[in-house]
């Protein structure tokens, strides 16, 4: 009996919580997939799982031999389909979720560079600054801003996203410009409307403050609007360099409290379990890796260097 078939057979019956459920993933009968499990435990001299009428019972030793087994079958799996991408090439369809105002700001240059490279590949792209459930809805990739929390799903890190806080000279020119991040409570505050708890809060807890009481004057869940009225001279905004770095490069924003710029987030590419990863999939994830820099072009007003995309773009030969 193959190794590996008795392997899969009992990993899957654990997956499935049953040998039933594990027969319906295998497509073969629960007769033969119980037959390979307890050859697998006739093989080992240990008992794997306990069995009743109504459950199956993992023991220390299946506890032990599943966990080291399911990551064995899934390097097997990732291996295979690196082959596969080699021979096959990346094709279909790829729906991908993205923030709104990064998505119009800097993925389209991205996208055309990829389907230049892997032109068998189509591109759904939906924009929602929502959390969309990536399985339910169909989604091969979501791109997601933020600290991301323990999941089932994977996720790559593609840079870096920078706060700022900044406002425009002309409105710190009548209203001062803060030094200290207590100092915010007495200015007008252009709230992105996510931030109003979770994370949110916790930027102002870096800032040292709390969220600024004098009224919210304008409140929108769009970074981009928020931008364009602290260029009008609204009041100040924390809002991403990817938004705000090219207003301040041109000199239509400046950035204050410099020395109290919030801890980085992330900008992550989440996808599902790497066991079912699509070679599309695969290929869009390790040609973002590195695309948009290090340190991220849109950050290149701290440098002096230009902000738009033009001054890195890769070379596809």
């Amino acid at each position: 009996m193959d190794r590996l078939d008795t392997m899969r057979a009992f990993v899957t019956v654990v997956a499935a919580g049953s040998f039933t459920g594990a027969a319906a993933r295998l497509d073969m009968s629960p007769q033969l997939v119980s037959k390979y499990v307890s050859q697998l435990e006739q093989r080992l001299g240990v008992r794997l799982l306990n069995r009743t009428t109504r459950r199956l019972h993992l023991t220390e030793a299946g506890t032990r031999y599943y966990q080291r087994a399911q990551q064995l079958l899934d390097d097997i799996d990732d291996l295979e389909n690196q082959l596969d991408d080699l021979h096959a090439g990346a094709r279909g369809r790829l729906r991908i979720s993205a923030p709104v105002s990064f998505a119009s700001r800097h993925l389209a240059p991205l996208l055309c560079d990829f389907q230049r490279a892997h032109p068998a590949v189509g591109i759904d792209l939906q924009l929602n600054d929502r959390k969309v459930d990536i399985v339910e809805e169909g989604f091969d990739i979501a791109l997601r801003i933020g600290h991301l929390k323990d999941s089932s799903l994977t996720a790559k890190r593609v840079a870096p996203v920078r706060l700022v806080t900044c406002a425009s000279p002309g409105y710190l020119a009548r209203h001062g410009t803060p030094t200290r991040p207590e100092q915010l409570r007495q200015h007008r505050y252009l709230r992105y409307s996510y931030m109003e708890s979770g994370e949110g809060m916790a930027i102002f807890q870096e800032l040292g403050t709390d969220v600024p009481e004098k009224g919210a004057d304008l409140v929108s869940n769009n970074g981009d609007v928020l931008i364009q009225a602290a260029i009008e001279g609204a009041g100040i905004a924390i809002q991403p360099t990817f938004i705000a770095g090219a207003a301040i490069a041109e000199g239509k924003l400046k950035q204050i409290l410099p020395d109290y710029e919030p801890e980085p987030l992330g900008l992550y590419a989440v996808y599902a379990h790497r066991q079912l990863l699509a070679s599309k999939v695969r290929c869009f994830i390790d040609f973002m890796d590195g695309y948009f820099g290090d340190p991220p072009y849109w950050d290149g007003f701290d440098s002096g260097m230009p902000v738009g995309r033009s001054w890195q773009e890769p070379d596809l030969g």
